[in-house]
């Protein structure tokens, strides 16, 4: 059995547990292909069960389905939590990107599955992790590479967590969607054209494999291999007919 109908079985299963115990659960941490499974599987086959997703923050690309009973009367979370980690001596520390910092987190044998995603500035990270997880990293997470560090839980609220972005304003002949991811990673619109129907591109976490996809203020897409922007909208129209669009690109 190939491993997508394996992974579709495994969500369907959740699915009637829910229901059938009329409590909420949830799966692990899932990339954008197999969120756009799932939304899939919704619109097929679930019956008296709803989708809920979240990573942790309003962007998040990574992202842990539960699965809601329509008849649910209790309050219910999301098993996760944000970690940070810090080196202990900045002014000494080794420069860390995300790869150093998955990295070590992996090193310690835990799956990437149990993890959402990390967010690093200032040679810092905030890591989305599985509740039960946390304090196995807090204790054994003390070095990557060469500088010593601390894993403790993330005392702010994770809602309020702002990834860095840039704006970039330009002109396109349409909203479409080849036009405008050309647009936010400074490419051409051939080379991008080729990507769509490749299945390499979701928008709201869905994948769209047509190139003539019209964008809605708001709609954020991600592009595996490249990242993921937010579609501003449509600021003005020119005098030769084309549209000043802006994007807010992640960084």
């Amino acid at each position: 059995m190939e491993k997508e109908e394996l992974f579709a079985k495994r969500m369907q299963e959740l699915a009637r547990t829910a229901y059938n115990r009329d409590i909420v659960l949830f799966s692990e941490f899932l990339d954008l292909h197999e969120q756009n499974m799932v939304h899939s599987l919704e619109r097929r086959s679930l019956n008296g069960v709803h989708i809920e997703f979240s990573g942790g923050y309003g962007t998040a690309e990574r992202q842990m389905a539960a699965f809601v009973p329509d008849a649910l009367s209790y309050v219910w979370n999301y098993p996760f939590v944000c970690l940070s980690i810090r080196p202990d001596a900045p002014k000494y520390a080794q420069t860390l990107t995300h790869r150093d910092f998955l990295g070590a987190i992996l090193h310690t044998g835990i799956e990437r599955s149990v993890l959402g995603d990390i967010l690093v500035e200032d040679n810092c990270a905030l890591v989305f992790c599985q509740e039960r997880i946390a304090d196995f990293l807090i204790q054994e997470l003390t070095m990557i590479r060469h500088t010593a560090v601390t894993a403790a839980y993330f005392e702010g609220d994770p809602e309020t967590i702002k990834p860095k972005t840039e704006e970039i304003t330009g002109t396109v002949a349409s909203v479409r969607l080849d036009s405008v991811i050309a647009l936010a990673f400074h490419t051409s619109r051939s080379s991008v054209s080729a990507l769509i129907p490749e299945g390499r591109v979701f928008v709201n976490g869905k994948l769209v494999t047509s190139n003539g996809c019209h964008l809605n203020e708001g709609d954020l897409i991600s592009v595996r291999g490249m990242g993921k922007f937010r579609f501003q909208g449509t600021l003005s129209r020119t005098k030769k007919g084309r549209e000043l669009v802006q994007v807010q690109r992640f960084v």
